[in-house]
């Protein structure tokens, strides 16, 4: 795969990138912005992307995407929901009816179509009750893993953090990858993703950002990270993970925060992937204003950035945003821990700038860009799970082994 490496303040290009990357530097992000779509034109995207496995519906299967889509008559945010948890319910009870492997493949399922029934947020009565059917389910599944996966509850300012720790049989203490769910996604889908990691004595604990899931911290705010400090006071507690070995990963908004770590926790861990994540024109006004009309992003891609910040408008919205920039708070040019930093030059949903804001700033960083890639560095031949497998999971390997 095309990748790029940036060291010591240099480009060193590998492989036939350069050129590529060359003109990509030049390139508009491709055309994906305009209104909100139809409900013909949303069915039409959700099997498309079924069809292919590709984000938000990567794990659903095709045949009951189009069954679901074809019970839905409206956009009400209930009606998506009960759509999408019926097919839910028949995994739970499948799940319920057996044991062993099958049941948890089926707990599995339940829990993809629960999530993408309550996607992109929880802001409706059925969407919040998906959210409660896909814990259950996901709890569920995780009684049934092995080995297995803990459930561990932190405490923190009156409440308690909730994370998914696994560790790897025979590794003791374990180096550790804590990952950061993004807006949509959450720790129950980065916890099935980190499951690779297993096979090369690396454990994973996952946790939902600030704003989301069940996140401690319900608004987006500077220093809403201290909830991943205590995190990592935790980790510093345990005698079954090796403190000394963790790195952090953060996807999409989950990136920001794993940028945040880098910097404020760069002497607790090695290194930090960020991966699509906003650092500092995302917030500005101006991009924002094109952003939130993206159709790389299904619907509702305003209200879920809204609901972090708490704002109820779009002017509230723009006006809160550049608080949370990097940039402006003086992190960027601060030393870090190593970073590995990836997306695609034609991301409408984070601008590239960021990552190259990265690149310019601070410490040395490693870049995978993928030239024609979109959102996360994806794109229609480059699946996400492409690059976690030959991008991500090698680096973070690497990073923690050595």
């Amino acid at each position: 795969m095309n990748r790029c490496t940036f060291v010591m303040n240099r480009w060193t290009f590998r492989g036939p990138l350069a050129l590529a990357l060359l003109l990509a530097l030049a390139a508009p992000a491709f055309d994906q912005v305009g209104g909100p779509r139809t409900l013909p034109e949303l069915k039409a995207d959700v099997e498309e992307r079924a069809s292919r496995h590709a984000y938000p519906v990567s794990e659903l299967e095709p045949a009951e995407v189009r069954e679901a889509l074809g019970n839905l008559k409206t956009l009400d945010r209930d009606e998506w929901a009960s759509a999408w948890s019926a097919i839910g319910d028949r995994h739970m009870a499948k799940a319920k009816g057996a044991s062993g492997a099958i049941a948890a493949k089926e707990y599995k399922y339940a829990f993809e179509y629960y999530l993408f029934a309550r996607f992109p947020l929880e802001n409706s009565p059925g969407k919040v009750k998906a959210y409660d059917k896909a814990l259950e389910a996901f709890t569920a599944y995780a009684k049934l893993q092995d080995p297995p996966i803990e459930i561990v509850r932190i405490p923190f300012e009156g409440k308690e953090i909730v994370g998914y720790l696994r560790l790897p049989k025979g590794v003791r203490p374990a180096p550790l990858v804590l990952t950061i769910g993004g807006l949509d996604g959450r720790k129950e889908n980065a916890s099935f993703r980190s499951d690779a990691y297993l096979a090369h004595g690396v454990g994973y604990f996952s946790f939902d950002m600030p704003g989301t899931g069940q996140s401690t911290i319900r608004q987006v705010v500077p220093g809403a990270e201290r909830e991943f400090t205590r995190v990592l006071d935790t980790i510093a507690t345990r005698n079954d993970i090796d403190a000394k070995r963790v790195v952090v990963y953060g996807g999409s908004w989950g990136g920001h925060w794993a940028a945040r770590l880098a910097y404020l926790e760069r002497e607790r861990i090695r290194g930090a992937v960020v991966q699509g994540g906003p650092v500092h024109e995302y917030f500005q006004p101006e991009w924002q204003k094109k952003a939130i009309g993206t159709r790389e992003y299904l619907f509702e891609l305003f209200e879920a950035r809204a609901a972090i910040y708490g704002a109820k408008t779009l002017d509230e919205f723009l006006a809160y945003g550049p608080k949370m920039s990097l940039k402006t708070a003086g992190w960027l040019d601060k030393p870090s821990a190593p970073m590995l930093v990836i997306n695609g030059m034609r991301d409408t949903q984070v601008p590239v700038e960021d990552l190259f804001l990265l690149m310019r700033s601070g410490s040395p960083k490693e870049v995978w860009i993928n030239p024609q890639g979109g959102h996360m560095g994806r794109n229609v031949s480059i699946s996400d799970q492409r690059i976690f497998e030959t991008v991500t999971l090698p680096w973070v390997v690497r990073t923690l082994v050595r």
